[in-house]
């Protein structure tokens, strides 16, 4: 197939780009750079279709839009810093791009496969999320929460694309993707704990490290996405990625700290100091897998051990 992938120059579209020239597909990336990078691409430089643009910008996707059949819409303000330093290009980057996308896929009917967050669940702390549980969220100026805001008029949107304008498209919440390309810079934390632990520094915990997450090999996740893709059963549907395992972020620091051999302590930040006053967080986030489970008999594969490692080798490389 033809399928343009937005946001394919950053840590997860890199890992789909990459996939999808691997089978045979021909592929056009727009990116704007902002937080991923071309040389995430360079094995497949010469083997795809790089425009430098945005989603904020109609003449960057009409030429984007031009030849293809299906859509991977990855383009996003992503990190929880990036968020909350520029809340408002953020909003608008994941409101205004997915719409502009959704827009032009209607119109010449190509199909979209939207990625969206677990972040749209907010403070759930519910044992086992699943995809019609509720949200519950801050007040809306808290900006903590904006992102959330943000991914879930996206859902919205995507659906009412599909039932009002028979679009076919397809909606995934990603739960803590890691591996190799993800950048530390924008609060993401296993990148962000194995550098530090490899430099033998201080590991920087916010708040008191209790807080529990799960994570999923980015590896796992493209298994995921290319399956539901092209099934059938999984257009008009949201459908949780990711990894149940739960650890909580102190047990987190020292498994890395184990595992890289690190003699780096764990020193604690409290959020209001990291990210401003009245930041909030959730205390757990854990998924419930057996939708994608049900429609393409997707389970993860990688352990918490095997993401260190990758993470690792990759930043012990030069350069």
């Amino acid at each position: 197939m033809r399928i343009l992938v937005t946001g394919g120059a950053g840590f997860i579209g890199s890992h789909l780009v990459s996939r999808l020239i691997a089978e045979g597909h021909t592929v056009t990336v727009l990116d704007d750079l902002s937080t991923g990078l071309q040389s995430n691409l360079s094995t497949e430089a010469n083997r795809i279709k790089f425009i430098r643009g945005s989603v904020l910008s109609t003449a960057d996707l009409s030429r984007a839009f031009e030849e293809i059949d299906y859509v991977f819409h990855l383009a996003a303000a992503v990190g929880v810093f990036n968020i909350v330093k520029n809340p408002l290009r953020s909003l608008l980057t994941n409101i205004r791009g997915t719409e502009n996308v959704l827009d032009l896929a209607a119109s010449k009917k190509i199909p979209v496969f939207v990625t969206s967050s677990s972040e749209v669940y907010g403070k759930n702390v519910s044992d086992s999320l699943k995809e019609s549980d509720d949200r519950i969220l801050g007040s809306p100026v808290t900006l903590r929460w904006s992102y959330s805001e943000a991914k879930a008029i996206d859902e919205s949107l995507a659906y009412a694309y599909h039932v009002e304008k028979n679009l076919e498209t397809r909606i995934v919440r990603f739960f803590n993707t890691v591996g190799p390309r993800q950048l530390g810079a924008y609060g993401m934390v296993v990148p962000r704990f194995v550098r530090a632990a490899l430099n033998n520094e201080p590991i920087t915990v916010y708040g008191d490290g209790n807080q529990t997450r799960c994570f999923a090999h980015v590896h796992d996740v493209i298994d995921a996405v290319i399956a539901l893709a092209f099934a059938k059963g999984a257009i008009g549907k949201v459908v949780n990625i990711g990894n149940d395992f739960e650890i909580s972020i102190n047990d987190l620091a020292k498994k890395i700290i184990s595992e890289t051999g690190s003699k780096s302590d764990v020193v604690y930040v409290p959020y209001d100091e990291a990210y401003g006053d009245g930041f909030e967080d959730m205390e757990r986030r854990v998924p419930d897998i057996k939708l994608i489970n049900e429609l393409v008999g997707w389970k993860p594969r990688r352990d918490l051990s095997s993401m260190i490692a990758d993470i690792a080798t990759e930043m012990k490389q030069p350069g």
